[in-house]
């Protein structure tokens, strides 16, 4: 889980609680706070938790001891007879000194001392509040816990410096290969700028790669190449229009292959990186992202995040048709699917194939109850097959290949709807009660 993904309210809640933290709670408070992160990752709510509103019990006041009663009558009289006696002693110390102590505005003398007084007292609550040793303490506990802020672009006047969060920009990496191609070797020890290709080597890299991707080169060592320009760019905590092109076309790739546990990476980081306002397609990933909710079938998810779009969002036509596919999905309107899963815009139909015989067969259940028989060239046709052979081969796999005239050639082939029901129901029931998602984030 890193903390890249994180919302800056977390950020802020968790710099808030470290700040909060003493040598009696630390180790007690620091586990606590790990424990309440990891549950919300697994239950999906880091962006959805209001964390101003968190408070760590390990954090709260704890009640002090109080002993028997005997011993509080006892410390309770001591303290009664120390307040009268200090009360005594002060009303004595003011009548005796009142004559000279009471400040005169013409005493230049004493008004140096008055000014002299409350400087040493406010350097005291400095002291207390913010020493160079504990602000050392916070930033290690920061450290620690990988609390790192995005390289995001400025907007208007940045806020004052917060002392507890550390500065990143001085440990920040600049690369200095000059290679154009590096393949991807997972991160064991801390990286090194000879390592580690800058910014200009990484676009040419990135022009390299486009054009070898258009020459039909391999897909492993494209997805390699990539994975180390990503590796690159995250080192260096270069977050820009460059990388979320980046991303962008490596999702792309790894669509067009099928490679789901690439594109999942790519989507995932896409999100984040248009959460900072980096621009980018991204009603063209939302609409993947739709897509991709509804494969599998994730409706509380899918709803939130759709209620989330804005009316620009919702009104381009990528996301309109993702929405368009959601809603036939929810009414059982399958020509309407099949006739969206045909004419769909960019790259959606390579997500869409991963659901579309899920929703064939769910299809087919339905026009099995509602006909006797039912002609082959149809069943092509309604539930967007390319040929009469594909067709034949999908209901052989689903166990609904019964014809009342086996023999007849493709065009005059006809479905036994009562003889498929039972079997195609069993079927649908084994085959995609459950789905799985390969690197799904």
């Amino acid at each position: 889980m890193s903390s890249e993904s994180w919302p800056p309210q977390l950020k802020e809640w968790v710099a808030r609680c470290l700040g909060q933290m003493t040598d009696a709670n630390r180790e007690e408070a620091q586990a606590e706070l790990r424990q309440v992160i990891a549950d919300s990752f697994v239950n999906k709510t880091l962006w959805t938790t209001d964390w101003a509103g968190v408070q760590l019990q390990s954090l709260l006041p704890k009640p002090g001891y109080t002993g028997s009663p005997l011993n509080n009558l006892k410390r309770k009289h001591n303290e009664n007879i120390a307040n009268v006696a200090s009360k005594k002693t002060k009303k004595t110390a003011i009548g005796k000194n009142v004559g000279y102590n009471a400040l005169d505005p013409t005493d230049e003398a004493a008004l140096h001392r008055r000014a002299a007084r409350f400087q040493r007292e406010h350097e005291i609550e400095r002291q207390k509040t913010g020493s160079p040793s504990n602000y050392a303490q916070t930033r290690r506990q920061l450290a620690h816990l990988s609390l790192s802020r995005a390289n995001t672009p400025s907007f208007g006047d940045e806020p004052e410096a917060d002392p507890n969060v550390p500065n990143w920009d001085r440990h920040t990496i600049v690369g200095t290969s000059q290679e154009i191609f590096k393949d991807y070797l997972r991160l064991t020890s801390e990286p090194k700028p000879e390592q580690i290709r800058p910014y200009p080597v990484l676009q040419r890299t990135l022009e390299e790669l486009k054009k070898r991707w258009r020459e039909k080169a391999n897909y492993n060592w494209i997805c390699s190449q990539f994975k180390s320009l990503r590796q690159d760019l995250t080192v260096q905590r270069i977050k820009n229009e460059f990388t979320v092109n980046v991303y962008e076309i490596h999702a792309r790739m790894a669509l067009e292959t099928g490679d789901m546990v690439e594109y999942n990476q790519c989507q995932a980081m896409l999100r984040n990186l248009y959460d900072l306002g980096i621009r980018g397609k991204m009603a063209e990933f939302t609409a993947y992202r739709i897509l991709m909710l509804l494969h599998g079938r994730n409706r509380s998810d899918l709803n939130l995040y759709v209620g989330q779009l804005t009316p620009e969002l919702k009104s381009n036509a990528s996301v309109k048709h993702a929405l368009a596919v959601q809603r036939a999905l929810s009414m059982g309107n399958y020509h309407s699917l099949f006739d969206l899963y045909l004419n769909a815009p960019n790259m959606g139909a390579y997500i869409m194939d991963h659901f579309i015989d899920r929703e064939r067969c769910r299809a087919l259940i339905v026009m099995s109850k509602a006909y006797r028989a039912l002609p082959l060239r149809f069943i092509q046709n309604e539930l967007a097959f390319d040929s009469a052979a594909e067709t034949r081969k999908f209901l052989a796999d689903h166990n609904a290949a019964f014809f009342t005239n086996p023999n007849a050639p493709d065009a005059q082939l006809t479905l036994d709807c009562k003889q498929m029901t039972t079997p195609l129901t069993q079927v649908f029931e084994e085959k995609y009660r459950k789905v799985q998602i390969k690197g799904a984030v």
